[in-house]
C-alpha cells in the first residue's frame, strides 16, 4: 500500500510558519530596530527580511543537511590532510618549515615562543 504525503506536506507548511515565519520578523525587527540607529539604512519590511536572510544564507552559510562548497565538508578534509603531513614531518622538516615561515613573513609561526626569540 503506497503512503500519502499528506503528513509530510502538512509537517513542511508547520515548519514555515514555526520557524520562518518568525525568523523573518526577528530579522526584520533586528535591522529595523538596530541598523537604522547605527547607520543609514532604510526600513525593510518582512519579505525583503526573508530575502536578506536567504541571500546571507546562500553568500556565507549554506544550509543544513548537504555539506558542500559553503559548508565545511572540503575543508575537514584538506584539514586532515594537512595535520596528518605535518605529523608525518620528521623534527628536522618540521624546523626547516618553520623557518620558511619565519623567512616568508618575518615572524616565529609558533604560538608557544615568547616574543623576540628565536627557535632553533
Amino acid at each position: 500500500m503506497k503512503r500519502s504525503r499528506f503528513p509530510r506536506f502538512l509537517f513542511f507548511l508547520l515548519f514555515i510558519f514555526a520557524v520562518i515565519v518568525p525568523l523573518g520578523f526577528i530579522i526584520m525587527a533586528l535591522w529595523n530596530n538596530v541598523l537604522t540607529q547605527i547607520i543609514p539604512v532604510t526600513i525593510i519590511n518582512f519579505w525583503q527580511a526573508l530575502g536578506l536572510f536567504l541571500l546571507s544564507r546562500i553568500l556565507f552559510g549554506g544550509f543544513p543537511g548537504k555539506p558542500g562548497w559553503a559548508r565545511h565538508g572540503h575543508r575537514n578534509h584538506e584539514m586532515d590532510e594537512m595535520r596528518h603531513k605535518w605529523f608525518n614531518l620528521s623534527p628536522e622538516e618540521k624546523m626547516n618549515f618553520k623557518q620558511a615561515l619565519k623567512n616568508r613573513f618575518g615572524k616565529d609561526p609558533s604560538p608557544s615562543a615568547p616574543e623576540g626569540s628565536v627557535t632553533e
